[in-house]
């Protein structure tokens, strides 16, 4: 069977107008603009209003992709959606946004791995363009993370926020590795480590939605070690070294994490995209936002090597890398 090369055609994000500030937080919990400044480099976030779903979040960014791809949707026969705050139990996100957008053939449906899941979703659908199962894909993280919060816990509160981002994937010839496309994914987990970051609820366990929790020092550690592990291990299959890539596209979860994992590989910090700031911490939203927003302001250029990587709950963690 013939193997094809999946190419980013387009991208898009959309982050929801109200913005809750440091400031604002600081009435509702007993914290300051300083002290979440200094431990998460967080600013900011955006939260969605009542009534606005992580569906309608994910359809504006996939319509800007698409818009950005010069594709319609009555061409895409793929739609994967990484999510860990659906609509509903059932049916899927990947679904409602298949319906929205008019795309009535091939397949859609919603990819689970929390912070991480944007990349495994990216896994999946390259996979499925690489066996000839797809021809045009949407792949999609949406959060509205602001649901499953608890809004007295200042441990946690302060560093989540709601978002979508999106891509456009394209089948081509898989040509050589400098021709455009997804070079290669790299997915990881470790269920032992449920208990550090996890939702205390859900339909089998409890029937209820639940709220996040997290034990943030040792998640930290963690996150350092195994999305350093994850950065070397895909370079390493690629066949390139840490300094011949372009541009670091990391999951924004805090500035810290950032730093340190830079630190780690020598990584110049001017090479690593940050957005944390601006939205915190968007779940699987989050790589696919601070792409686009590298793309929108002249930083990743067409034919750059982009590395993109994240650690999310369950642990699961993991890597993509991209000749954009």
């Amino acid at each position: 069977m013939t193997e094809f090369k999946a190419r980013i055609a387009g991208i898009g994000s959309y982050l929801p107008e109200r913005i809750l500030t440091n400031e604002e937080i600081s009435s509702m919990v007993d914290t300051s603009d300083s002290w979440i400044r200094e431990r998460t480099g967080i600013r900011q976030r955006h939260i969605a209003p009542d009534g606005v779903t992580t569906a309608d979040l994910a359809e504006q960014a996939a319509r800007r992709a698409l818009d950005d791809a010069g594709i319609s949707a009555e061409d895409v026969d793929l739609i994967v959606v990484a999510t860990t705050t659906p609509d509903f139990t059932f049916p899927s996100v990947g679904t409602l946004l298949q319906a929205r957008l008019g795309a009535t053939q091939g397949a859609a449906f919603d990819v689970q791995a929390v912070c991480t899941g944007f990349v495994y979703a990216l896994s999946v659908a390259d996979n499925m363009i690489a066996r000839g199962q797809a021809k045009t894909a949407i792949v999609v993280g949406a959060e509205t993370m602001s649901r499953i919060l608890d809004w007295t816990d200042r441990t946690t509160c302060v560093l989540f926020g709601d978002g979508a981002g999106a891509m456009v994937l394209t089948g081509q010839d898989a040509g050589d590795e400098a021709s455009p496309g997804i070079m290669g994914t790299y997915l990881r987990s470790d269920g032992r480590f449920k208990d550090l970051l996890h939702v205390d609820g859900g339909p089998s366990s409890t029937g209820t939605v639940g709220q996040l929790r997290m034990i943030g020092n040792q998640v930290f550690r963690h996150a350092v070690t195994n999305i350093a592990e994850s950065m070397t291990t895909i370079a390493g299959r690629a066949g390139v070294t840490i300094e011949e890539i372009d541009w670091f596209v990391p999951h924004q979860a805090n500035q810290r994490i950032l730093e340190g994992v830079a630190r780690k590989l020598s990584i110049p910090t001017e090479k690593v995209i940050s957005t944390v700031a601006d939205h915190g911490n968007t779940s699987a939203a989050s790589v696919p936002l601070a792409f686009d927003r590298a793309v929108q302001d002249g930083r990743i250029k067409r034919g750059d090597l982009v590395l993109m990587e994240a650690l999310g709950g369950g642990f699961t963690w993991g890597a993509a890398l991209v000749r954009y």
